[in-house]
């Protein structure tokens, strides 16, 4: 018993010892100041607050430099490709509907201009719509397009900013409020030439259906004059939807409609309603086929993308169905009628 208290009053002294080294040591460092060390605020005295460099506030312009879209090119050629080939493996079909606009912007690049701006507008139910989006619209475009992406969700963290702002060009959008700054950043771009993908419905869907669209798509277009193409993307929220915490491979399809302008007297409420509608209908020809849902289209009978006005497991049910009649309307097309005439 004696022999253990002995062994630790030495241990207790060893610790001490090792403790006053330590202090030793470190005595230098606790004496270094100004500028290796903030410098003490006075007592009374109210420090400005640092204006933020995040969110809504993130300067994007260093990512439209040649240097940055050089290195933007071979991510979109290189990993990005890869990516999507792996888990998404795409469908594009529709292309052939923008080809007045593609031929006009092949003439502008051919004359040395750049392409005339268009502003694409799809559906949104996963992050891996944006990797869609860059394979997906045609190479007029391609080089120089951004991203409207989420102030508050890309844009919060300074990693996140750089890797998004470099690998996908996008631009921070306050969602929480409409604030002219993002509008006139946008519509700045725009004016400048770059193209611009937008998701009307402000974010991914929270539970497999759509939700109702946002009118910012439309409100460009009418200030800008830039014709909107409405796209719907179908299956990438079964692949990696919100929520779920690891992607699960499947089949994707990429379907473009008819550029879309809005009229002369035409508000923007009623054309972000156009906007939505053939985004609609577009998910109906995904479904069904190209006829089948012209038809519907033209009496205002197309399925919602909202989905059932019921909640609980029946939409669950429903949304079930509806992914799995999706999947089997690409890989079994349905037996088409021909039309009366």
């Amino acid at each position: 018993m004696a022999l253990n208290r002995h062994q630790l009053r030495r241990a207790a002294r060893l610790v001490g010892r090792v403790e006053e080294a330590v202090g030793r040591v470190a005595a230098p460092g606790r004496n270094v100041g100004f500028p290796y060390r903030a410098p003490t605020v006075p007592r009374g005295v109210e420090v400005p607050v640092e204006p933020s460099t995040l969110g809504a506030d993130y300067v994007t312009e260093w990512a439209r430099s040649p240097a940055a879209r050089l290195a933007r090119g071979a991510i979109a050629e290189g990993p990005l490709r890869v990516i999507v080939r792996t888990l998404a493996d795409p469908d594009v079909t529709g292309l052939d509907r923008l080809a007045d606009l593609r031929r006009a912007a092949q003439d502008a690049v051919a004359a040395g201009d750049a392409p005339a701006p268009v502003i694409f507008a799809p559906n949104h139910h996963s992050h891996l719509d944006t990797a869609l989006m860059v394979r997906a619209i045609p190479t007029p475009w391609r080089h120089r397009l951004v991203m409207a992406a989420a102030a508050d969700y890309f844009f919060d963290r300074q990693w996140k900013a750089v890797l998004s702002a470099l690998a996908l060009n996008a631009i921070p959008i306050d969602r929480e409020s409409t604030g002219r700054r993002s509008a006139d950043a946008v519509r700045d771009l725009l004016d400048d030439g770059w193209s611009l993908v937008i998701y009307p419905e402000g974010g991914r869907s929270p539970d497999g259906w759509g939700q109702d669209f946002k009118g910012g798509a439309a409100y460009l277009a009418a200030r800008t004059g830039a014709p909107v193409v409405p796209v719907f993307i179908e299956g990438t929220g079964s692949i990696f939807g919100k929520g779920m915490t690891r992607p699960k491979p499947g089949r994707t399809r990429i379907v473009f409609g008819r550029p879309l302008e809005p009229g002369p007297v035409e508000s923007t409420r009623r054309f972000n309603a156009r906007i939505q509608a053939a985004v609609t209908a577009l998910a109906d020809e995904t479904a069904t086929d190209w006829w089948s849902a012209r038809q519907r289209a033209a009496v205002d009978a197309s399925p919602s993308l909202s989905g059932p006005g019921h909640t609980g497991w029946r939409r669950q049910w429903d949304l079930t169905k509806h992914r799995r009649r999706g999947i089997a309307a690409w890989r079994r097309p349905p037996q088409r009628r021909w039309p009366n005439l």
